[in-house]
């Protein structure tokens, strides 16, 4: 048995840059094993494995190479994006059901924006956790430029606030955030990503330059990660740079090669973030059939 696939890359205005996603259609009886052995096969961060829509709804299955995960950002665009020009999706607002819950995906001209609620408000790490990360990167205590959050919306990640020289100065961890795991706040999602940023411009409207690595999950460094992007919002408003909430965009992947942009906001009530929304352009790259794995 074969079926279709399409592949597209997200965060981005052209093609070969931005994060690329497989999308696999008619999977739904697939099991676990084969879901992920077509994941290990494309070896992208991601591959999704929707079901039909019904109306403005949808389901999806997020795979990385080493195991499925509840909520990710650019597959979440991507996914919706291809289901729409499929034209399995009509309407501008629609919601895809995963593990992590009922997330909206909005059209608006040429971008696609994820709305998500934060599951894991921001914890506080150690200082001695936060140099033992820091030297796992590469990177010494005095690169450090202010306090390091653990938070997320569907996937939690370390934001980890550097000065803007040690973003490119720091290279993949060695270590999955799993052997931390007596070390870190505990947190309502999988905790398996460190998003390495460096923040400029004024409140409401921030730039941040970002590198997102997630061993844990086979991806040592990532081009674009807008479940870290909307967290990010959640850890802004925790250390005082979005107080009242704002505007944020965040240039990643440079390192890697496939410069992506992400744009970012988040909503605050009674002084903490209440919503975050990610949004950004999707680009067709190809399409075709794949083998599936017994």
């Amino acid at each position: 048995m074969r079926l279709r696939y399409d592949i597209v890359d997200v965060f981005t205005d052209r093609p070969f840059a931005g994060n690329q996603l497989a999308v696999v259609h008619g999977a739904d009886d697939l099991s676990t094993q084969q879901c992920l052995a077509i994941a290990r096969e494309f070896n992208f961060s991601e591959t999704t494995f929707p079901s039909a829509p019904t109306g403005d709804e949808y389901a999806t299955r997020i795979f990385t190479p080493a195991t499925e995960i509840p909520f990710a950002g650019h597959p979440t665009l991507g996914t919706a994006w291809v289901l729409r020009e499929h034209g399995q999706l009509t309407d501008d607002v629609v919601t895809q059901v995963c593990t992590a819950g009922r997330i909206r995906v909005q059209f608006d001209r040429d971008l696609v924006e994820l709305a998500a609620v934060p599951r894991d408000h921001a914890e506080q790490l150690t200082d001695e956790v936060v140099t033992d990360l820091l030297a796992d990167l590469g990177l010494a205590a005095d690169d450090l430029d202010g306090r390091a959050w653990v938070a997320g919306c569907g996937l939690a990640f370390v934001h980890l606030p550097v000065w803007s020289d040690a973003v490119s100065r720091a290279h993949p961890m060695s270590r999955s955030l799993a052997e931390w795991a007596d070390r870190v706040p505990r947190t309502r999602d999988p905790l398996e990503g460190v998003n390495l940023f460096s923040v400029s411009g004024s409140s409401a409207d921030l730039t941040v330059r970002a590198r997102v690595f997630v061993p844990g999950l086979s991806v040592p460094e990532d081009p674009a990660t807008g479940s870290a992007a909307a967290g990010l919002g959640v850890a802004l408003v925790a250390e005082g740079l979005l107080p009242q909430g704002g505007a944020y965009e965040i240039t990643q992947g440079v390192e890697m090669g496939r410069p992506s942009l992400l744009h970012g906001r988040v909503e605050v009530q009674n002084g903490r973030a209440s919503l975050c929304t990610v949004a950004g352009q999707v680009q067709p790259v190809a399409s075709g059939e794949i083998v599936v794995p017994s």
